[in-house]
């Protein structure tokens, strides 16, 4: 293969062969918008100083401290999401970007409120997994006031100064639930529900599709009246295990929040045969599926879910527009057959 010449590099990126030159062996200020293309065209087109360029941009782009503020740092779903977050932050180009990552380990909107306030004074941008509360909306205003945006993640925010959300559509979401719901159950019984909190605008949108599909389509399965456990794993398997010994005609649970271990737990304890749906492919909901326990998994795109908002960060503390529109990620559905 032929070896990339200045020139080849010079034609790729729209630039003067002069410029590239610039760039390489820094003979004179070069923009950092310029430096990204020619950068980018060595990379692409294999030129043997790519390493050398790439290190001339790292020079001129524009250190940038991105903030993160997540949910329980002991949950599988959260480190997950805390390492992507890195990763993509590393890969970066227009920026030098530094992961502030954060976590709240109760659903206190005390405690969010106050990680804002605190991160906002640090960072120049902020992810945010929050419940939707007044004292929330008060932090992402003072954020905001501060010129630090704040990005909703996982659960929308009804702030109206946000600047994005980023996570999946709740409502398609509950209602691939229910679709899923009324191919797995066959005979007429009842159907609980599991929400963390009402305080997560996606669980309860999850919730609302749900009801919707199965109102239109099975409505003689009973909805049972929805059981909020607060994403608590322990409180999870108390209410799961006295349901499983209430309700005799208990045919499906769906699990619209964190914590699957608990439920998990109390059904495999069980004799009964319920159909069981829930989200986020962790270990144990995979765990699930293979032994028969759980039937689907719906779960977000979480390498995608950290490079959107760290691309849309990106943009916005550079002033500019984000490259890929922030619409609602499309899920992922996880069964035995496709783990």
């Amino acid at each position: 293969m032929k070896r990339a010449t200045l020139k080849d590099i010079a034609e790729a990126a729209g630039v003067g062969v002069a410029t590239v030159d610039r760039v390489l062996n820094q003979r004179a200020p070069v923009s950092e918008a310029t430096t990204t293309l020619v950068v980018n065209a060595a990379e692409t087109l294999n030129y043997h100083a790519k390493s050398l360029m790439r290190r001339r941009l790292e020079e001129v782009a524009p250190r940038k401290r991105l903030g993160f503020i997540l949910q329980k740092q002991g949950k599988w779903f959260y480190q997950a999401i805390k390492m992507g977050i890195e990763r993509c932050c590393s890969d970066l180009r227009d920026i030098q970007a530094e992961a502030d990552i954060v976590f709240v380990e109760t659903l206190s909107p005390t405690d969010l409120a106050a990680a804002v306030e605190e991160l906002s004074d640090r960072v120049e941008a902020i992810g945010l997994v929050s419940i939707d509360h007044p004292m929330v909306h008060a932090a992402i205003q003072a954020s905001v006031q501060k010129d630090v945006p704040v990005f909703a993640l996982l659960s929308p925010l009804t702030e109206p100064c946000i600047a994005g959300y980023i996570g999946v559509d709740g409502r398609k979401a509950g209602r691939t639930a229910g679709w899923f719901m009324s191919r797995l159950v066959n005979a007429p019984g009842e159907v609980a529900i599991l929400i963390g909190s009402y305080r997560y605008l996606g669980q309860e949108d999850r919730e609302v599709g749900f009801r919707s599909y199965m109102r239109e389509n099975r409505s003689e399965l009973r909805l049972r009246e929805s059981l909020v456990y607060l994403d608590d794993s322990a409180v999870a398997y108390e209410a799961v295990s006295e349901m499983l010994k209430s309700a005799p005609d208990l045919k499906g649970i769906y699990h619209c929040g964190g914590g699957v271990r608990g439920a998990l737990a109390a059904l495999r304890e069980t004799d009964k045969k319920v159909a069981y749906i829930c989200h986020e492919d962790s270990p144990p909901a995979l765990q699930a599926l293979l032994d028969g326990t759980a039937d689907v998994i719906i779960a977000t795109p979480i390498e995608q879910l950290v490079q959107y908002v760290t691309d849309a960060m990106q943009h916005r503390v550079l002033g500019r527009s984000p490259s890929t529109p922030l619409t609602p990620l499309r899920f992922q559905l996880i069964t035995q057959e496709n783990i």
